[in-house]
């Protein structure tokens, strides 16, 4: 998903405090897990939103049918403890195991035909493209889900697994209304939301309900916003905090020092990218954005920015992950390239409007090597550092010419990432209006392809179409970066980010 903010989230809810203050105490709470994290929640509604900031929680709040094991490389059971699909793999037959959400209430097939028709038909689902597959879905009986397809899709039982297709109680939503569920929900998963204070904190207490509440060591979670960097990792550092995400590569090396902590990086399928607006002339012209692509040294920022913890990346889809493409082009850094063709494009003078968010270290870092690079280019890169709470809202209107962002897989199939930038989806290819009709229906081809040697091969294409169309600069690959008071155990985020939180430990 997104590092990214929800596009339908107003800038009003968005809004949150540039530092937040934790008191003493609430760390030292008994069995109750702390984490500081950048940015607040947006929303609990799983088809609104497609940042980490709310799938992350989500993950322990609501259940799926399908999970995603912790290497991150294979599915396992889930809500539907078993599963067949028929020999043309247009329908699949799903059984629910004994599970309940939180108010007690069981969950059953209807709440699974409810939750897949609202992600699919919703006007305000952010997923529907994944969904539209779905021809039929039938109940034979409250344990039972049959799901006919309007033909083969390859990704499909890999699309359960992903948060925005959480399971919801039908009765809870229809009685309580989607923004009263969207707001406090009816848990499914291992946590319940006892409070969210906007801007704030998050807070959950275990779900005696879950299915596998034995399996829950902690009473409570707490997602606490930090957004400043230096104010979060410090606060874990005093013992204010358990745990904090989003440690600055430039801090991980001190922090192992330090006898009090842990520091995780845990293998992930992040990958850093520069956005470009296709809709600002001239970078609607191909060949200048070819040209930012060569002005930018990313191995240059690899090592100042990441010290040599990431690696440079060459295509959109991650490193490790399913039809990487290993021999994907990787333009080098070449400035006399760049201003030929700038030259060739018949541009002077190029002035570009940089936005990024204030606060976080990398993206000012990287900004600063950016602006200097395109520099020696003759490009002039004007840096807008916003509010995080901002930078969202700007990039869906498309007041920005360049900006950083980041993506994790959600899903193991690679549908998923390639229709949200590739596709022409109602995203508008993750704010870039990036748009090719071939690749559009290439990206549609793949996904109904079941021969494995063939659909491979087209997302080899893919990733050489992307690469020469420069939709966006790949940047580098990273682990997640995480640390933890030395007293808590089992903390663990699996590479397409989902928390492990229901085996975390606090000593």
């Amino acid at each position: 998903m997104l590092g990214r903010r929800n596009m339908w989230f107003g800038a009003a809810a968005a809004a949150f405090l540039s530092f937040a203050t934790v008191a003493p105490t609430v760390a030292q709470a008994d069995n109750v897990l702390t984490i500081g994290r950048r940015e607040g929640s947006s929303t609990f509604d799983p088809i609104k939103t497609a940042q980490n900031i709310d799938n992350w929680v989500f993950s322990n709040v609501y259940d799926v049918l399908v999970r995603v094991d912790k290497s991150g490389t294979k599915l396992e059971p889930g809500l539907a403890e078993s599963w067949e699909v028929s020999d043309d793999g247009s329908v699949y037959t799903l059984h629910l195991r004994d599970a309940k959400f939180s108010d007690g209430s069981p969950i059953t097939a209807d709440d699974v035909i409810f939750t897949l028709t609202r992600i699919r038909d919703d006007e305000g689902s952010l997923w529907s493209d994944s969904y539209k597959v779905i021809k039929d879905m039938t109940a034979p009986d409250p344990k039972t889900v049959v799901i006919t397809l309007e033909g083969p899709s390859a990704p499909f039982l890999p699309s359960l697994a992903l948060p925005g297709v959480s399971i919801l109680s039908k009765a809870g939503f229809e009685e309580m209304g989607a923004e009263a569920y969207a707001e406090k929900p009816i848990a499914s998963g291992a946590f319940v939301v006892d409070e969210w204070l906007r801007g704030d904190r998050v807070i959950l207490k275990k779900n005696p309900e879950f299915w596998e509440a034995d399996r829950v060591k902690l009473d409570g979670v707490e997602w606490i916003s930090v957004p400043d960097d230096n104010t979060r990792i410090l606060q874990v550092q005093s013992g204010e905090l358990d745990a904090a995400i989003f440690v600055p590569f430039s801090q991980i090396e001190e922090l192992k020092k330090d006898p009090n902590l842990t520091v995780h990086l845990d293998k992930s399928t992040r990958e850093d990218h520069l956005l470009i607006n296709h809709s600002h002339a001239p970078l609607d012209n191909k060949l200048v954005r070819q040209a930012l692509d060569y002005a930018i040294d990313k191995k240059a920022i690899v090592d100042a920015v990441t010290f040599g913890i990431g690696t440079v990346a060459n295509s959109y889809i991650p490193d490790g992950a399913l039809y990487h493409y290993a021999d994907n082009l990787q333009r080098p850094h070449d400035v006399a390239k760049a201003k030929a063709l700038l030259a060739e494009a018949g541009v002077k003078d190029l002035k570009l409007d940089y936005l990024l968010a204030a606060g976080n270290q990398v993206q000012e870092q990287t900004a600063i090597l950016v602006q200097q690079q395109l520099a020696e280019a003759g490009i002039t890169a004007t840096l807008r550092k916003m509010d995080a709470s901002q930078t969202w809202d700007m990039l869906v209107a498309g007041d920005y010419d360049i900006s950083m962002m980041y993506w994790t897989n959600d899903i193991l199939d690679p549908d998923q990432k390639t229709t949200f930038v590739l596709g022409h989806d109602s995203n508008m290819n993750y704010m870039t209006r990036y748009e090719n009709p071939k690749v559009k229906q290439l990206v549609a081809d793949a996904r109904v392809e079941l021969d494995p040697a063939k659909r491979e091969q087209m997302y080899i294409d893919l990733q050489k179409m992307a690469k020469d169309d420069v939709n966006w600069i790949d940047l580098y690959y990273s682990p997640y970066c995480n640390v933890t008071r030395k007293n808590i155990e089992g903390f663990y985020q699996n590479p397409l980010g989902r928390f492990f939180l229901e085996d975390t430990v606090k000593n």
